[in-house]
This record gives C-alpha cells, sequence and structure tokens, in this order.
C-alpha cells in the first residue's frame, strides 16, 4: 500500500472558482486519478496557497512514498504569500528524497526550486489540446514514457512555461508552442518528473477551465463571440460522456493519447511503477 501527498496549488478562492465552474477542486481530483492508479493507495491533501496552512517539513515528507503537484491559476513569478510557501515547500521535498510528480504549474514550481526561472509564454495560452507534442532521445529513453508514442497531443491550460533550465534538468519532450513539454530534475537529492500539460485531466475539466476563462481567449483569438466557446464546451461536455464520439474525434483530430484514459494518464501510472515503489522498496518499506 502506498502512502501519497498531494500538493494543491490553488488558493482558496481559486478552489471555490473551479468548484462553481462545474470542475473540480484539482487536488481532490488528483486524488481521484491516483486512487485508480494505485488502488488502497492513503493520500493526504495539503494546501501550501492557503494562509497558516500545517504543511510537512523534510522528515515528514519523507515518509511519503510519492508526492504529486496540481496545476494552478498562479503565476510562480509573481511571488508572494500564495506562492513562496510552494517554492520552499518544493526544495524540502527535494531534500526529503521523496519521488515528486507534477502537471503543469507542478513543473514551474519545481523549476524555480531548483534554480531555473519562468515566464509568461509570449505566443500566449496553449489550452485545450498541445498538439504534437514530441520526445527528444532522452525522452524516448525514459521510463516516464514506456508504453507512450513519441508523438502525441495531450489535454493543455498554461500561460507560463520554463524559460531557464536549471542544473539538474532533462528535457524529455517540447512542441512548436514551447520547449519544455517534460522533464526530469535531479536536484538536491531529489528526483521529480513533471509535465506542462495536464496527463490527469478529463474532458469535463478542461471544460470547466474554458467556462471560467472570458476575455484572454477572445483577446487571443481563440474564439470570437461567447456562442463559439460555449459551443466548444458542449463538445467538450459531450466527449466527457463519449470519448470516441466519431464526429467530435474527427472533427478536433483526437487520437487515442487523448481519448482513452489508460494513454492519457499513463505518465503518471509509469511514475509509480518506476519511481514511486522502487524508491519505496530501497527506502525498506512494505
Amino acid at each position: 500500500m502506498l502512502r501519497l501527498l498531494v500538493i494543491e496549488g490553488n488558493t482558496s478562492e481559486g478552489r471555490a472558482r473551479a468548484a462553481a465552474s462545474g470542475g473540480t477542486v484539482a487536488s481532490d481530483h488528483y486524488a481521484e486519478v491516483l486512487r485508480a492508479l494505485s488502488p488502497g493507495a492513503v493520500i493526504d491533501i495539503c494546501y501550501p496557497a492557503d494562509p497558516g496552512a500545517n504543511l510537512p517539513d523534510r522528515m515528514g515528507l519523507a515518509h511519503y512514498d510519492g508526492i504529486a503537484i496540481t496545476g494552478s491559476a498562479l503565476n510562480v513569478y509573481d511571488g508572494g504569500p500564495a506562492i513562496e510557501p510552494q517554492v520552499e515547500l518544493m526544495r524540502q521535498i527535494y531534500r526529503s528524497g521523496t519521488p515528486c510528480f507534477g502537471s503543469c504549474w507542478g513543473l514551474q514550481v519545481a523549476t524555480v526550486a531548483a534554480g531555473g526561472t519562468v515566464i509568461a509564454n509570449p505566443r500566449g495560452r496553449e489550452i485545450g489540446f498541445a498538439r504534437d507534442i514530441t520526445l527528444n532521445e532522452a525522452g524516448l529513453r525514459h521510463p516516464m514514457y514506456e508504453g507512450k508514442s513519441s508523438h502525441f497531443d495531450a489535454i493543455a491550460v498554461h500561460l507560463d512555461e520554463v524559460a531557464l533550465i536549471p542544473e539538474g534538468m532533462t528535457v524529455l519532450a517540447a512542441n512548436a508552442w514551447s520547449p519544455v513539454q517534460a522533464a526530469e530534475i535531479r536536484h538536491d537529492g531529489g528526483l521529480f518528473w513533471g509535465v506542462q500539460y495536464h496527463p490527469e485531466y478529463t474532458f469535463g475539466e478542461i471544460a470547466s477551465v474554458f467556462r471560467r476563462y472570458g476575455k484572454p481567449l477572445f483577446e487571443q483569438g481563440i474564439f470570437r463571440t461567447e456562442e463559439e466557446k460555449q459551443a466548444f464546451v458542449v463538445d467538450l461536455a459531450t466527449l466527457e460522456a463519449s470519448p470516441t464520439d466519431p464526429a467530435l474525434v474527427w472533427r478536433f483530430g483526437l487520437g487515442p493519447a487523448v481519448t482513452d484514459k489508460a494513454l492519457r494518464t499513463l505518465e503518471i501510472r509509469n511514475w509509480i511503477e518506476h519511481a514511486v515503489k522502487p524508491a519505496k522498496s530501497t527506502r525498506g518499506r512494505a
């Protein structure tokens, strides 16, 4: 039985907005995915963006077999009381030696904690589907991508991206939108695997993101009218109920890496199998 920790990247206000738009609180959803991939796992959640949050120290983090970091609506370069504790917590995770996985915000926080930098992508948001993510030579050999195609699409939403690669980072994948779509970081005795996209997301979760976003989507030219946006949200809801709907799969050019849950979440499963379980065994835990 694994003992896992999920770190919520959002503030309480951000969590409320997610729920109000029909989504699931990021940490709750991540915990659901982890339970499906590792039945029987004991999962705790912590909220470092909340004022006065009770956060585990290095020794407390070392008692977990694996740690996962969610996405977030925050921007790490803004700093402040909702962000700085998360960066410091990531530094402690490295020092604890507990394997860590992060989606989107998780990759960004891990990058900054290891000495790298993150910036707003001058092209704007990559939202909906990240297209043609391509594994490089390191990615093709990396256990996180065991069983994954060398080129694939993924559900995604992010404005920010890794700009300065820290010492100890190995980039694993990229696409035309961002040069770092996945990476491994070895820093201060710790191991982190992360992706810029969201392997944990469902069509329903990305639909809730589109419901929350308004003006930026129109400014970027993703939609011309509110009606166009709402029609797309309806299509995503249809895909949530029927992921292989032939008309929508054809219209949006979706392959199994997006429509097949097992393939979509494969990076997280591989992290459990190839990072979490071996580390647990090395630590002498039954």
